[in-house]
């Protein structure tokens, strides 16, 4: 295919989406609504509902095992347990258990994105439950914890300090994960 047909199709695409056709339209409030509510680090959002580290240990092997390993170590989804202590080295281990700075957000995530193949086919109860058995994984909550919207928000993360705000003016509500700045400063 020339240049002049690859600029030909781009231009017809791009004229075709515009709002000149009648292409696409603006979410409606009940569209966005529908997406769901974003979880804050607070647990604000946070649905009714509970879940054990025994009842995660299921979820996660009839839902999980499949793509992150049968003990979450990894297979065709990452891994989800271990690195502690790897995120200032050459080689940081991002998982659940030493990157993720709350709780609630691994919450969030596991809710709106997994299973992989069925996006939000998990239950209420039934993340709570396998987000408990990650962290207990992770050495991070113990083996009888119950984790639910008053419970989650007050685990400590091992790498909850480890974001900073951004300080440029047009950056004020963005995080920096710490491992970055300290790899991009000056060597001495």
């Amino acid at each position: 295919m020339s240049r002049l047909s690859l600029v030909l199709l781009a231009a017809t695409t791009l004229a075709a989406q515009s709002s000149k056709y009648g292409a696409g339209q603006p979410a409606t409030p009940a569209q966005i609504r529908d997406l769901g509510a974003a979880i804050a680090p607070d647990g604000t959002g946070l649905p009714e509902g509970s879940g054990t580290v025994a009842a995660g240990r299921e979820v996660f092997k009839t839902h999980c095992a499949r793509c992150h390993g049968e003990n979450a170590g990894g297979g065709v989804g990452g891994n989800l347990v271990g690195g502690q202590g790897t995120l200032a080295t050459a080689r940081p281990i991002k998982t659940v258990g030493s990157y993720w700075p709350y709780a609630t957000t691994v919450w969030d995530y596991t809710n709106r994105a997994m299973p992989f193949d069925q996006p939000g086919l998990l239950k209420a109860d039934e993340v709570y439950a396998v987000v408990a058995y990650m962290l207990n994984l992770n050495g991070i909550v113990g083996n009888d914890q119950v984790m639910d919207a008053k419970s989650l928000p007050k685990v400590k993360m091992p790498n909850r300090d480890g974001f900073i705000s951004d300080p440029r003016p047009d950056r004020a509500k963005k995080a920096k994960p710490k491992a970055t700045r300290e790899a991009s400063k000056p060597k001495s």
